[in-house]
């Protein structure tokens, strides 16, 4: 049997397991709390616990029979906790095939409204994506591309992540959106669906690369992704702000600091995966008909 362990198991793991379970796969998904394991046995995986600042025994019981692992947590000042406190027990899984790495278009950094792809350099800027690209170098550092007993290793940098309970729509439900507007920015995205998606490509196709940018086909200005999710909800869109009059907080403000168009082929082409959602436009709809009626 496939056994995928995920360390974390938030929003994009969450949309991957449904996907294997349904294969016959086994899926284990970390947490931080015996709480949040509990929610996770609850839907129906197998949990282990792990907070990050140890080793955790249950996930060394989980990586003896594991085929597969996802790795979404993020790397701290200290750097990858996973690698940290159970690096050597990954290296010698004896079952491992494959490992795949949840990064950020972040590592990119600022191009200026230029379009970047997977032989880009990347130089990032901020502590935040500078640290990101450390780890994927530590994990690109166990990858024996799938010989001498050594798994597949590849990194999926993901543009900004949306979804059902996490998109442009619910902001505007729950009265927090707002356009902010800074002349030339364009932010890329991708749904949830499709992060899974690729994933699940990935694992079926292999593929010949060890990086992939996971994002959708139209980088585009925030506020026109706002003003689309209200024409959905048949609501007036929110006024404009002007980027400079914005009270965003230090986090959202940084965001502003970088802009890039990030093309996608790879996916495309390598994984042959086709995005069910390829702008905004798409998952939002998709997302607006989930609601209740």
């Amino acid at each position: 049997m496939k056994h995928m362990v995920c360390f974390g198991f938030g929003f994009s793991a969450q949309a991957l397991a449904p996907r294997l379970k349904t294969k016959g796969w086994q899926v284990t998904g970390t947490s931080r709390s015996s709480e949040s394991a509990a929610t996770i046995q609850t839907a129906g995986y197998d949990a282990a616990t792990f907070d990050g600042t140890a080793p955790s025994a249950q996930v060394n019981s989980a990586l003896q029979t594991a085929t597969h692992v996802v790795v979404s947590i993020p790397p701290s000042e200290a750097g990858d906790p996973v690698l940290a406190h159970h690096g050597s027990e990954i290296s010698s899984a004896p079952n491992l095939e494959w490992i795949g790495y949840l990064s950020t278009v972040g590592v990119y950094g600022d191009h200026g409204g230029a379009w970047v792809d997977e032989t880009t350099p990347p130089t990032p800027a901020s502590q935040r994506s500078k640290r990101r690209l450390g780890a994927e170098q530590a994990w690109q550092g166990l990858d024996g591309n799938g010989g001498d007993g050594r798994p597949r290793v590849q990194i999926f940098r993901l543009a900004g992540i949306y979804g059902p309970g996490r998109s442009a729509i619910n902001q505007i439900l729950a009265g927090r959106a707002r356009r902010v507007v800074k002349p030339g920015q364009v932010f890329n995205r991708i749904h949830v669906d499709d992060i899974a998606g690729i994933l699940g490509a990935a694992i079926e196709h292999s593929g010949t690369h060890s990086i992939y940018n996971v994002a959708d086909d139209e980088p585009a200005p925030p506020q026109d992704v706002i003003a689309y999710a209200a024409k959905l909800l048949g609501q007036p869109a929110p006024p404009e702000v002007a980027f400079e009059d914005a009270e965003l907080s230090p986090m959202g403000r940084s965001f502003y600091s970088e802009v890039k168009r990030v093309r996608n082929d790879r996916i495309k082409t390598d994984l042959k995966f086709e995005l069910r959602h390829p702008t905004y436009r798409e998952g939002l709809a998709a997302i607006a008909g989930r609601l209740p009626r």
